[in-house]
């Protein structure tokens, strides 16, 4: 192959538009821009929302409600059926493991959710758990380690 040989060919090619070359060329005089304004001008780059000058709509509407986004807390959540398949005859799985196999991001805040059965006693850590997910591992003989949790300290009488 050579580069002559390359389609499309050349003469294959629609050879582009000559704007402003008089008006015999179709695109000659204003050169397909229209009488004055703005967009004749050379030089010309508007944003696609401006609006040509009024209040832009953005802040024309109302604003309302709280955005918690700063400090929205997100888990990686983790199914039993996947994690107890990764770690097939372990009996205990630490944090540590999950985030070594792939199972969830390095450093990110993991749930285990209930999808799956447990046959074994495992202890298990992880950030959360659904309520059904830490039913089905006690109930199984195991133990469902929560971290970073905080635990509500007892009411004391004054």
């Amino acid at each position: 192959m050579k580069l002559h040989e390359i389609y499309p060919f050349p003469e294959e090619r629609a050879s582009r538009k000559r704007l402003g070359r008089g008006r015999a060329t179709g695109q000659g005089c204003t050169a397909g821009k229209g009488n004055k304004g703005q967009n004749a001008r050379a030089g010309v780059s508007e944003r696609p929302w401006f609006e040509g000058g009024q209040m832009p709509l953005a802040r024309r509407l109302p604003k309302r409600g709280f955005k918690n986004y700063k400090f929205k807390i997100v888990y990686q959540p983790l199914n039993l059926e996947r994690l107890l398949s990764a770690f097939a005859g372990k009996t205990e799985i630490s944090l540590d493991d999950i985030y070594e196999r792939g199972l969830a991001s390095a450093g990110a805040l993991v749930k285990i959710l209930s999808q799956g059965d447990v046959s074994s006693a495992v202890t298990v850590e992880a950030h959360r758990f659904s309520a059904k997910a830490a039913e089905k591992i006690t109930a199984a003989g195991g133990k469902a380690v929560m971290l970073g949790a905080v635990e509500a300290e007892p009411a004391t009488e004054a």
